[in-house]
């Protein structure tokens, strides 16, 4: 008899979403929620990637840009963009993304580095990836992608 351990699948299962047609994952576990695109207040002389502060029931939440993270295009006026919400030790940060996909449940014995085409500013900010059937499922480091350069 087996028996499930839901742990153990949470490793291997990642929330997905699309920037500039790159699919990435994020582990199911740091993902607090998905929401669409929220009104957002600029925040003077922050860097760019800080798309800015939105209010979350309540609680203030930086959005950052993955487009600009990563050194994508920006988004075209009137797109719109979706969050991905993830909890930090200091508090849930708003990931800006232009597509959301589905839980993926990965096997580990498939993870393998980033591959040498990838942009040196994305590649810097991924774990690894997963060969799925008919794509790359790129895993994002959270805390190297949530860390913001001065």
């Amino acid at each position: 008899m087996q028996t499930h351990n839901s742990s153990m699948d949470e490793q291997n299962s990642f929330c997905t979403f699309w920037v500039e047609g790159l699919y990435f994952g994020i582990e199911v576990s740091r993902v607090q929620e998905v929401i669409r695109q929220q009104t957002t207040t600029t925040v003077p002389l922050a860097p760019n990637v800080v798309k800015g502060l939105m209010n979350l029931r309540g609680q203030i939440v930086t959005a950052l840009d993955l487009r600009h993270r990563f050194g994508l295009p920006a988004v075209q006026e009137g797109d719109t963009q979706m969050n991905v919400v993830i909890r930090t030790p200091e508090g849930p940060v708003s990931l800006m993304v232009d597509k959301i996909g589905d839980v993926a449940k990965v096997d580990p014995n498939n993870f393998e580095q980033a591959p040498e085409t990838l942009d040196d500013s994305i590649k810097a900010l991924i774990h690894g990836a997963f060969k799925l059937d008919n794509q790359l499922l790129l895993i994002i480091n959270a805390e190297s992608a949530i860390c913001v350069p001065a």
